[in-house]
């Protein structure tokens, strides 16, 4: 395991706040922008982890019948008709 010590500036952005991370260390934990992690506060201190994507298998598995299912407000939709100048 690497171990560094960085000093990061808290910056204002919009409404909040975000951390600079310098692009080799990105590189080293294999993130680019847009990418997700995992955040942790625990014992005063933050935990950034990079957050695997899941591969095409393991979303295939969590599609089920009863997370994938129509609704009946879903149906109505999908049924009506053109309201407006739709071209379909």
């Amino acid at each position: 395991m690497c171990e560094v010590l960085m000093k990061l500036k808290v910056q204002k952005i919009s409404n909040g706040a975000g951390l600079r991370v310098p692009k080799t260390v990105l590189q080293h934990l294999g993130l680019d922008v847009g990418s997700i992690v995992d955040m942790e506060l625990t014992d005063e201190q933050l935990i950034i982890r990079p957050k695997p994507m899941p591969t095409l298998e393991e979303m295939l598995a969590a599609c089920t019948p009863e997370n994938t299912a129509l609704s009946e407000e879903d149906r109505e939709w999908l049924s009506d008709g053109p309201v407006g100048k739709e071209i379909l």
